[in-house]
């Protein structure tokens, strides 16, 4: 994908494709030069532990050498004492070197076509409101809802990919969907 920049800055080549097993290290390595030592005590990062992403729902973002510059994941939660169904994303993160080349609207882009396309209902998330305004997103399905753990509520945004998903939704969110097996489990099946 050849990506149009205006502003002067040169344009990317990268592709976005799903997430491979493959890829586990150098997402992790981005996500930790990205989002900093503190990611792991992130309140999402508490519903994602011990999770799998979405079926289908985990993208990355590869330069013309093939090397991994961005990723987005959605995760399956449940909302409140009803279990209303939602996705989850983040986090999004692009290398600094790509930053505002398009990379992490391509992949938000791919991201919510394929939950829509896989026929879920709406996209929550905590993040920057102005940067995910432009994707749809906006707190004004979120006033009932929480995160468990600390979080800026003016940055708890959704998107109803299905209108009137969330109407009438309220509580925490909660993980469902797939567990991960324990680091051991996968070590023990590797040897």
């Amino acid at each position: 994908m050849q990506n149009p920049v205006g502003s002067g800055v040169p344009a990317a080549d990268f592709v976005i494709a799903q997430e491979g097993a493959f890829d586990a290290a150098a997402r992790e390595a981005l996500l930790d030069r990205v989002m900093g030592p503190g990611r792991k005590r992130k309140s999402s990062e508490k519903i994602r532990r011990g999770r799998l992403p979405a079926e289908g729902l985990a993208f990355v973002a590869r330069d013309g050498e093939q090397r991994l510059i961005g990723t987005v994941r959605l995760w399956n939660v449940r909302i409140g004492a009803e279990g209303v169904p939602a996705l989850l994303l983040g986090p999004l993160a692009v290398e600094a070197a790509f930053a505002g080349q398009g990379v992490g609207a391509a992949l938000m882009r791919e991201a919510i076509a394929e939950a829509a396309r896989l026929e879920h209902r709406a996209i929550l998330l905590v993040g920057d409101a102005p940067y995910y305004a432009r994707f749809g997103f906006s707190a004004l399905k979120t006033g009932c809802l929480a995160m468990p753990g600390p979080y800026e509520r003016e940055r708890f945004l959704a998107l109803e990919l299905v209108e009137g998903a969330l109407d009438g939704a309220t509580g925490t969110l909660k993980a469902s969907g797939r567990r991960a097996l324990p680091a051991r489990s996968l070590r023990r099946m590797a040897a």
